[in-house]
């Protein structure tokens, strides 16, 4: 083969080659992959019943203390309750007995631990005061609460703060988690938790 056949073939190949990528379908963009722990992640998640349960801090806290409450044997709208928080929010009681102890919990685990509780007990929960700050998408509130067995019982049987982080998201409020402690012997409510 002379060198110039040689050089006009590997010309041919390159040109071959070339059209042949032009023409190839190129793959579609990769898209980013959902994370485990996004809202996205969940897709059977219930969604908020109504928008006004989750357009503002203050009414998804009216929300949140609305729907856990009532007397001995109502049923209690769980899917509400479970649209309040993000898939993976989290509530914990800090225990003050044995030396102090935290449970956390999913909602999913709140509704088996209280759900046979309520339908024996009646249970009001109101907030009294919330001290609210915010940075971006982000929320805290200190919620000082009083908990009832009935809607107008003169006084509380218990009383104490719930620290909610929430965070704004896809166009609403969505409750991350909920730690909780109460007042006791030793431990009382101070004044700025109560205005």
């Amino acid at each position: 083969m002379r060198h110039t056949d040689f050089m006009n073939l590997s010309r041919c190949l390159t040109l071959v080659i070339l059209f042949a990528s032009l023409a190839a379908p190129t793959p579609a963009a990769a898209q980013a992959p959902t994370l485990v722990g996004s809202i996205a992640g969940h897709p059977t998640w219930p969604a908020a019943k109504k928008a006004s349960d989750v357009d503002t801090v203050v009414h998804l806290l009216a929300s949140l203390y609305d729907v856990i409450s009532g007397p001995a044997g109502k049923p209690r709208d769980w899917n509400r309750f479970r649209s309040l928080f993000l898939p993976d929010g989290r509530l914990g009681a800090i225990r003050s007995k044995d030396k102090g102890d935290v449970a956390l919990i999913t909602p999913d685990m709140y509704v088996e631990r209280d759900d046979p509780y309520f339908k024996k007990n009646g249970f009001f929960e109101r907030g009294i005061a919330n001290r609210v700050e915010e940075f971006g998408n982000l929320v805290h509130v200190w919620s000082t609460y009083e908990s009832r067995h009935a809607k107008n019982d003169a006084q509380p049987f218990a009383r104490g703060v719930n620290s909610l982080q929430i965070v704004h998201a896809q166009g609403r409020f969505w409750v991350a988690s909920i730690l909780w402690d109460e007042e006791r012997e030793g431990l009382k409510l101070p004044a700025k938790y109560l205005k």
